[in-house]
């Protein structure tokens, strides 16, 4: 079969489209015929030699790649032979060989694909999406919220704009550069504003006429964090899933002083990991579930980037140079 493989930590260059030999299932695996694979942020650092996210020393070469969807095409040892010839999806968990024709994955990683949604959709939810409704978890949204979302345009943000969309809430959707804030517009949002632009803080004040925000739901961090972070009301939250305006290895989300929080009279709180998984009951399964029912039931639409699987490379420099749009997918 074909895959990327990475051969030594560096740049995206690294990553070579080779033949590989094809992977066995063992005991309780199955074997997927990958027609999508997720490109995750988590995927570059691990390229450029970030291992320390990882629990276990990362061993090269390596095909990375953690979700992927398509069919079933072998069984290990006893594993259910109904799953044989099923539509697919799975998160990997910290094993990796997504990025590859066929992938290998314990049978009880598998979700059944609804059956009116794409494979690219469905690895879209199955990580992405389950994140979305994860950081959810952690507010209350209804026709009186006022909910910002800063990169609004990516693959988390756009199911965060929808689903307060849908739950009556008013959205103001933050994203960088015209093409991307035109896609925020059009996903829903009452508020697109470019924050690379100087003065739109003011420009969002103006137009929400008055109204102040209740909840910031941040993956940016940085000083456009901090300027939105004055947007917000007495009793407003800033939720807190990312800061890829810092750079994931080598920055920083915004942290605000317990003097500066009771000032603004506002909370902050980093939503991700263990806090996550609490508020999921313990597994992220849950929340698995509900994103593919969400996307199935047509109320959360994943945007998606595809990309060929033989240009991982550019699905690398792409999403590291913040231009892409949604969720990134290679497909074989």
């Amino acid at each position: 079969m074909r895959a990327i493989r990475l051969h030594a930590f560096g740049p995206a260059e690294n990553l070579v489209y080779e033949e590989v030999p094809d992977p066995a299932p063992g005991p309780g695996q199955v074997r997927v015929a990958v027609a999508a694979a997720g490109v995750h942020v988590l995927d570059t650092a691990l390229r450029e030699g970030g291992t320390g996210l990882y629990p276990a020393p990362v061993a090269l070469p390596t095909v990375p790649g953690r979700e992927v969807a398509g069919t079933v095409d072998a069984l290990g040892e006893g594993t259910d032979p109904g799953w044989l010839g099923k539509r697919v999806v799975a998160h990997l968990g910290m094993a990796p060989g997504g990025y590859a024709e066929r992938a290998v994955t314990d049978a009880d990683r598998l979700h059944e694909t609804p059956g009116a949604l794409g494979d690219a959709e469905a690895v879209a939810m199955i990580g992405t999406g389950r994140t979305a409704l994860g950081i959810l978890r952690f507010t209350e949204l209804g026709p009186e919220s006022v909910a910002v979302v800063t990169a609004a345009a990516g693959g988390i943000g756009t199911l965060l704009v929808q689903y307060a969309k849908n739950a009556g809430a008013t959205v103001v959707g933050l994203a960088g550069g015209p093409e991307k804030t035109a896609r925020v517009r059009e996903n829903g949002a009452d508020i697109a504003v470019d924050y690379t632009r100087p003065g739109w803080p003011a420009e969002v004040r103006a137009r929400l006429g008055g109204a102040r925000a209740t909840v910031l739901l941040d993956a940016v961090g940085g000083t456009t964090a901090r300027a939105a972070v004055d947007l917000l009301g007495k009793g407003g939250q800033h939720l807190v899933y990312g800061w890829a305006g810092a750079g994931l290895l080598d920055g920083a989300p915004l942290t605000l002083t317990d003097g500066e929080l009771d000032a603004l009279g506002i909370t902050s709180e980093p939503v991700l990991g263990p806090r996550m998984l609490a508020r999921a009951g313990g597994t992220v399964r849950t929340l698995e579930l509900e994103a593919l029912a969400e996307a199935a039931a047509g109320r959360l639409r994943p945007a998606v980037q595809r990309f060929p699987l033989a240009e991982a490379a550019a699905a690398h420099r792409a999403l590291e140079n913040r231009a892409t749009v949604g969720k990134v997918v290679l497909v074989p």
